[in-house]
């Protein structure tokens, strides 16, 4: 009797330890880095990013995409973790670069990409408590809906209620062809929208 109980005990402590590795528990995250106009390479940042997956196991992170916006110098990170604590000692510990922001975020369902064109990331600040992450799945199908109109891919979408913030990722022929989609499709216009480059 007593070894069975004491298999059943290692059984439910594998398993246990099987859901926390698998970050089952987790959260998503979108990390901001503001390092200035001009400040900032793609290749400085694929360097930094590989130190992350190295680091990442470690705090239980899992990082899933990146952009870099090089004009203004703003890098985003996604990923999945357990709280942002462990997002701030990965980047410690992985290259001292710590985010200025970090958002805790609702996704939308990602759709595929189309090869060569251009990548833009929108952000629209609509205050504190005054979205949720159904208005925006519900704004997003009507982006849906106009984007071809202007030749926009609208990829996905993540959205933080608590302090109202939603970031739409795209490809576009130009920033215009965004705006004037989602003009179109519900009136909401982005604070200001960035062309960037993806990694991951």
């Amino acid at each position: 009797m007593k070894t069975v109980l004491l298999i059943a005990t290692f059984i439910v402590a594998g398993f246990s330890m099987a859901l926390a590795q698998s970050g089952s528990t987790n959260n998503l995250y979108l990390d901001v880095h503001h390092f200035g106009p001009g400040k900032v390479k793609f290749e400085d940042v694929e360097k930094a990013h590989a130190k992350d997956l190295a680091t990442e196991k470690k705090f239980g992170v899992q990082f899933i995409k990146y952009w870099v916006d090089e004009a203004d110098g703003n890098v985003y990170c996604l990923s999945s973790a357990p709280d942002s604590g462990a997002i701030r000692k990965t980047h410690a510990e992985a290259h001292g670069l710590l985010p200025d922001q970090i958002y805790m975020v609702d996704a939308g369902k990602e759709s595929s990409e189309i090869n060569g064109a251009n990548y833009f990331l929108d952000i629209h600040h609509l205050g504190a408590g005054k979205v949720t992450a159904k208005d925006v799945a519900a704004a997003h199908q009507k982006d849906l809906a106009v984007e071809k109109k202007y030749g926009v891919n609208f990829i996905n979408y993540w959205v933080n209620e608590k302090d109202g913030v939603v970031v739409c990722f795209s490809q576009a022929p130009d920033s215009n062809a965004i705006v004037q989609t989602h003009k179109e499709a519900h009136g909401l216009v982005p604070d200001h929208i960035e062309q960037v480059k993806q990694g991951q």
